[in-house]
């Protein structure tokens, strides 16, 4: 993956987290790399608000959908409704197989849903995923210098 695309990991399981984390350096993949907690903390840190540093653009996120306070669905709806941020692409990266969930989430324009049991602990899976799509995938140039104003 190109190391200007950021990736931000939504998502409550610290293991996840880790997971992911210890995925990318065992992928050798240099892409900076965010975590937050709930779609509270991710909006923070997407706005650069709370004293969280911006993530940068172009970005990719990894969305959970169960989470505490802000859960993913609640996430997503606020992401699309905000004029900078609307065009994110996202990976749902969910325990959830709940169709309603799946539906939900595709109606918020999702770039994809994935089930964790699927790919178990082997995210490799998941970073190869990314790193493909990052590599294949054209990313408008306005949505990667989009100016955001300071929250």
């Amino acid at each position: 993956m190109a190391p200007d695309v950021s990736i931000l990991v939504v998502d409550d399981d610290k293991v996840d987290q880790m997971t992911i984390r210890r995925a990318f350096k065992k992928g050798k993949l240099a892409s900076p790399l965010y975590s937050a907690n709930d779609g509270m903390e991710a909006l923070a840190m997407l706005r650069g608000q709370d004293g969280f540093q911006r993530v940068r653009k172009p970005y990719i996120i990894l969305l959970d959908l169960k989470m505490p306070r802000m859960n993913g669905l609640e996430f997503l709806g606020e992401l699309r409704r905000d004029p900078q941020h609307k065009h994110a692409i996202i990976f749902v990266l969910t325990s959830s197989r709940d169709e309603q969930d799946k539906l939900r989430a595709y109606d918020e324009h999702v770039a994809g849903y994935i089930v964790k049991s699927k790919v178990s602990k082997e995210f490799l899976e998941v970073i190869s995923l990314l790193d493909c799509y990052r590599r294949i995938v054209e990313i408008p140039a306005k949505w990667e210098v989009a100016a955001c104003p300071a929250g």
